[in-house]
């Protein structure tokens, strides 16, 4: 097979791993140059392939060897390993090319070494720390890829990352609770008399429904902070950011008494597209 057949194959690898799993990224490429949005996706992949891996993996080690991989590849220890792995020969190609910073990618695999075990997340500032490294590290270096790195971008991009952030947390409650996992943060819960059992039963309770609110509030706080911040950073940097034209709303129906944080609430991919390419059109989010 030649060298361009494999090129090939590795960014449809990626374009197929984050459209599978993080449609929301994915459809958000769709508005940036083609030269850009293999870069992108090669990213986001890298993203997935981090994300995913206390999914498949029953005890932490197996998972913590996985994440020693990575991070051994991005320290230039993998000896060729890339080469059997897509998202790895493809995010190694981007690093070059976009002389893209390895710290940060390092750290968001350090960060998600979290996932592996039951602890609970302690505080509100644990969580905003695990999310600036890893959601919003994210919006930075793709960020990177599209304009050169500034003040503004990353200002944008911590707020934006700590929205969308938050919003995952509350939408994933029915799959951690289900595992015993807890990223609901336990002050939180314990300041309107609740805990982590409480969680854990997969029930509705005041106390679970208080602080679910308390972090929609954090996260909608972060949402218009990053909307605002919008148009301080180049035109074409802003398709990035449009899956915040899918917080509003998911915000909204979050913070509803009648919705049980419980049962997942899965978004319809048309949905997904419609609304971006709504919002692309938009004075907030337009490129031109």
């Amino acid at each position: 097979m030649s060298e361009i057949q494999v090129s090939r194959d590795s960014a449809a690898f990626c374009a197929d791993l984050v459209r599978r799993h993080d449609f929301a990224r994915y459809a958000s490429t769709l508005f940036v140059p083609a030269e850009l949005r293999r870069a992108l996706l090669a990213l986001y992949a890298f993203n997935v392939e981090i994300s995913r891996i206390r999914d498949q993996v029953s005890q932490p080690l197996p998972g913590e060897i996985r994440m020693q991989w990575w991070t051994d590849l991005l320290a230039g220890l993998d000896h060729g390993g890339a080469a059997g792995n897509p998202a790895a020969a493809e995010l190694l190609e981007v690093i070059r090319h976009f002389e893209l910073p390895v710290e940060p990618l390092s750290r968001l695999i350090e960060e998600h070494q979290f996932d592996l075990y039951n602890d609970p997340m302690p505080t509100l500032a644990a969580l905003e720390g695990y999310v600036n490294d890893t959601s919003s590290a994210l919006l930075v270096l793709a960020g990177r890829i599209v304009a050169p790195p500034s003040a503004e971008l990353s200002h944008l991009a911590r707020h934006a990352g700590l929205a969308q952030g938050f919003a995952q947390v509350i939408g994933s409650l029915p799959r951690d609770a289900s595992r015993r996992q807890l990223f609901l943060p336990l002050q939180l819960l314990q300041r309107h008399g609740s805990g982590m059992d409480a969680v854990f039963s997969g029930r509705q309770t005041p106390g679970v429904r208080a602080a679910v609110n308390e972090l929609v509030g954090e996260a909608a706080r972060h949402l218009d902070t990053a909307i605002a911040l919008l148009g301080t950073v180049p035109p074409p940097v802003r398709p990035i950011f449009l899956p915040l034209a899918l917080l509003r709303r998911e915000l909204a129906l979050m913070a509803r008494t009648d919705r049980d944080p419980f049962v997942a609430q899965p978004r319809s991919r048309l949905s997904v597209l419609w609304t971006l390419w709504r919002a692309s059109r938009s004075r907030i989010f337009k490129v031109g």
